[in-house]
């Protein structure tokens, strides 16, 4: 964010009035930093959803490594992804689907 705006914000809070075309130019600055990640993290979210049924659809009752699970699914997976995606989804996302086996390395089955 520019140091105008920060300190546009700043005149704000002390309780000064600005003129029109300088909030409009204020709000829409703060808008954009608010929401900057916004895109991505939907991008992102797609994915993981794109790979969803492929993961937890391989796991079985059977413990494995997230070498051995990436083993057989990437030849599965859309183009981007990678294993360090599919572990960040197991033990970020899918908790609830999947038993994570403390472990070294740790090992993942279906729940």
């Amino acid at each position: 964010m520019k140091k105008a705006t920060l300190q546009n914000i700043l005149s704000l809070i002390n309780g000064a009035k600005l003129p029109e075309d300088t909030m409009n130019t204020l709000r829409d600055e703060v808008f954009a930093e608010v929401t900057k990640g916004d895109a991505q993290k939907a991008k992102n979210a797609e994915a993981y959803e794109s790979i969803h049924d492929i993961v937890v659809g391989t796991l079985t009752a059977v413990p494995v490594t997230v070498a051995e699970l990436w083993e057989s699914i990437e030849d599965e997976v859309p183009e981007g992804i990678t294993k360090g995606k599919v572990q960040y989804a197991l033990t970020h996302l899918w908790q609830d689907e999947i038993v994570k086996i403390e472990g070294k390395p740790n090992c993942y089955k279906k729940a």
